[in-house]
């Protein structure tokens, strides 16, 4: 820039933006776990720092704390950086819009003229004075694409027009500017405030020169105390630009104050620049500028003339950033297996609980049809802990009907379809926390010899503690009878239940009620299981006079027994529609979803469809139904209730208590001996009691009767 006696209009560097990567992951979390559809005005802050080196500026940089944290704090405080001499902090307002439409038709005059007239209103009042940093606050429009990972922004560094534009004259380096004694204090002045934990990032102030040549900074606030005594006064910023004939554009709103608040027209300005955390006066500039407030600046309804949104490579249009290559490729799979769930939760479903689903650990027993369906249902949920126990392999008839196995898997005898499948799901979801357990479930009715008892025995404590461990327990194996255990073992430790079973066109899902023991339920406490020493709990109702809702066995009137000897193979085989185990997949999950959500958990009344019935269908997700049976052959389903039996095989008092007393003894003799079970639970007197029944019939008939009298049974 050329220097004149009379002046040459003062050409301003603009800011230039950065944004950190953090800033657009806290953005994404925010508006996915906190705003949802909310589109408000989110304040921010910005930082920079004085130019440091020769060829490169500083710019204004958004990081992670530059929003508020993803939390209940209010949006309207982000996370400030006070006392950092590298970061300068600068009030800004971010307009995030729900669409990329709403982003292209924002008014973006109106945004920046409105910033503007803040801008001029804290010059006004002083505010400006006491806290500079507000001459350079900022705006920020975006988009966030969060299918994509993609960002559309654009910057607005608000600067007030002066009319006529400021002039400048002698534009120089600092170090040319000042004598040596001069130059000499004003780096050892300005180093120290740069220092000090109370200055350093204090944007704006005064310097003073004495007739001896010793300066001082100031703050503005103390600009009526640098007057008189002949000391020479200076208006020095933090410049972020490093070109040797142009200031940074903080310079711009600076000499507006200065015009405006203390009626200066010729003003000397010290443009501060650094070299290796030192003030460096030969990179520094000073100039004098002449300069005219508008008028009606003082007005308080003035809207001042105003300019400042960033160009794009020279072009005035907004920038566009994608994060998906540049994410780790499991983060991002995280992400996005989330983002189905955060959005039901900004309008369809507020009350969705993510973090019960993500923690709450299920135990599939069984990976085949129904186990392979369940899983990726579960995963598609939010769940992540998965635990899959199965003991057969993967047969060349699987991979089409059991979606987690391929061709791979049934090569050379097949793979364990327990640990195929947790293979699958990790290929899947890689942040899903599976586990493959590879070993048989113990039955009735499959009596095992002396030589097998130990190992049998193994399973069942294994059994056990998996049962335990986990949270909620899925029956999903082919046989009736391998599911007894699992069920006895859920009902002695009260866990969530659920049962889904197929037939070749009809299915089963049902909810198992809480165990015999089970506490009641406080609405005050967690949910939890408890062992009562009362035998006043083996009755089939609660503690509340409601009855505990039927297990999978409650309806049996024979003990379970082997089901696939003397079988063909479409007998043994699961032969279903294949359309039919997806279905009954999906409402196994739902209802399970439902159960975690209610507040009564494993202690909910039944709902029923169409109905009043044992409560309120006003939960979030709708009626918690007990049962749910379907039909393809008819394109139906209904909801039924079935409460528990005193006389069930696997989740009566009679015998939970008596596996508490004998454990392992009891198991083997349940397994060993089918007509045991029955002879505890009394089926074996009361099928003696069916027996004995006889239905007289009246064989009196009248002749004259016709057919129309006649009841069908």
């Amino acid at each position: 820039m050329s220097a004149s006696e009379t002046g040459s209009i003062l050409q301003f560097a603009p800011f230039q933006s950065a944004v950190d990567e953090g800033f657009w992951h806290r953005l994404s979390s925010l508006k996915l776990n906190k705003l949802g559809i909310d589109d408000s005005p989110i304040s921010i802050t910005g930082y920079y720092a004085p130019c440091s080196h020769t060829r490169v500026s500083n710019h204004l940089t958004l990081l992670t704390e530059s929003l508020p944290p993803d939390s209940d704090e209010q949006l309207s405080e982000p996370t400030g950086s006070h006392g950092n001499r590298n970061r300068c902090a600068v009030p800004g307002i971010l307009y995030n819009t729900n669409t990329l439409e709403d982003f292209d038709s924002l008014d973006k005059p109106s945004l920046l003229k409105a910033e503007a007239k803040k801008i001029l209103e804290d010059i006004n009042t002083g505010k400006a004075v006491e806290d500079s940093a507000a001459l350079s606050r900022f705006i920020v429009i975006s988009f966030a694409d969060l299918k994509k990972w993609s960002f559309h922004y654009w910057f607005a560094f608000p600067a007030l027009v002066l009319d006529p534009a400021a002039t400048v004259v002698n534009l120089m380096p600092a170090s040319q500017w000042f004598c040596s004694e001069e130059a000499e204090s004003v780096s050892a002045a300005c180093n120290e405030w740069r220092n000090a934990s109370l200055t350093a990032d204090v944007p704006f102030f005064l310097i003073t020169i004495s007739s001896d040549s010793h300066a001082t900074l100031w703050h503005l606030r103390d600009y009526e105390a640098c007057q008189g005594d002949g000391h020479k006064l200076v208006f020095g910023f933090y410049d972020p630009c490093h070109l040797p004939n142009n200031p940074g554009w903080p310079l711009r709103n600076f000499l507006a104050l200065i015009g405006s608040r203390w009626n200066l027209q010729t003003i000397n300005f010290f443009c501060y620049r650094e070299n290796r955390g030192f003030a460096d006066l030969g990179l520094s500039l000073v100039g004098e500028a002449l300069i005219t407030v508008p008028q009606g600046w003082r007005d308080l309804q003035c809207i001042p003339n105003a300019v400042g949104w960033e160009l794009n490579k020279g072009r005035k249009e907004p920038r566009c950033i994608s994060l998906a290559k540049s994410m780790d490729p499991t983060r991002l799979t995280v992400s996005a297996a989330d983002l189905n769930l955060k959005l039901m939760r900004w309008r369809a479903l507020p009350s969705l609980n993510l973090d019960i689903l993500s923690t709450v650990k299920c135990l599939l027993l069984g990976a085949g049809t129904l186990g392979c369906q369940v899983a990726r249902m579960l995963m598609a949920w939010g769940v992540r802990k998965i635990t899959l126990v199965d003991y057969g392999r993967v047969a060349m008839s699987n991979p089409l009907r059991q979606s987690l196995y391929t061709l791979d898997d049934c090569l050379n005898g097949g793979d364990f379809k327990a640990l195929a499948a947790v293979k699958s799901l990790k290929r899947i979801f890689p942040a899903v926390e599976a586990e493959g357990i590879v070993m048989a479930i113990p039955m009735p009715g499959h009596p095992v010899s002396r030589q097998e008892e130990d190992g049998v025995l193994d399973d069942c404590r294994r059994l056990h503690d998996l049962i335990n461990s986990h949270d909620v327990i899925f029956l999903l194996t082919d046989t009736r009878e391998s599911r007894w255990l699992p069920t006895l073992l859920s009902a002695n430790a009260n866990k969530i239940t659920i049962n889904a079973a197929l037939g070749f066109d009809s299915f089963l899902v049902m909810r198992h009620g809480p165990g015999p023991f089970g506490s009641v339920h406080d609405s005050k406490a967690e949910a939890g299981s408890a062992l009562s020493d009362d035998m006043d709990n083996l009755a089939i109702t609660d503690k509340s006079g409601g009855r505990r809702l039927g297990c999978y066995f409650c309806n049996d009137v024979v003990a379970p027994i082997d089901s696939t000897a003397n079988r063909t193979l479409d007998q043994q085989c699961t032969v279903t529609r294949p359309g039919l185990a997806p279905i009954a997949s999906a409402l196994a999950v739902e209802l399970l979803v439902g159960i975690l959500h209610h507040p009564k958990g494993i202690f909910a009344e039944a709902e029923l469809a169409n109905s009043n019935y044992g409560g309120s269908s006003e939960q979030p997700l709708g009626i918690l139904p007990h049962q749910i049976r379907g039909s393809l052959s008819q394109f139906s389903q209904m909801t039924l209730v079935g409460h528990s039996s005193n006389s069930c095989s696997a989740c009566c008092g009679t015998v939970v208590s008596e596996y508490q007393k004998r454990g392992m003894e009891f198991l083997l003799q349940a397994i060993n001996h089918p007509t045991y079970l029955e002879d505890l639970t009394g089926l074996t007197e009361l099928m003696k009691s069916t027996d004995s029944f006889k239905l007289d019939w009246d064989n009196e008939m009248d002749d004259d009767d016709d057919d129309d009298d006649c009841v069908e049974i």
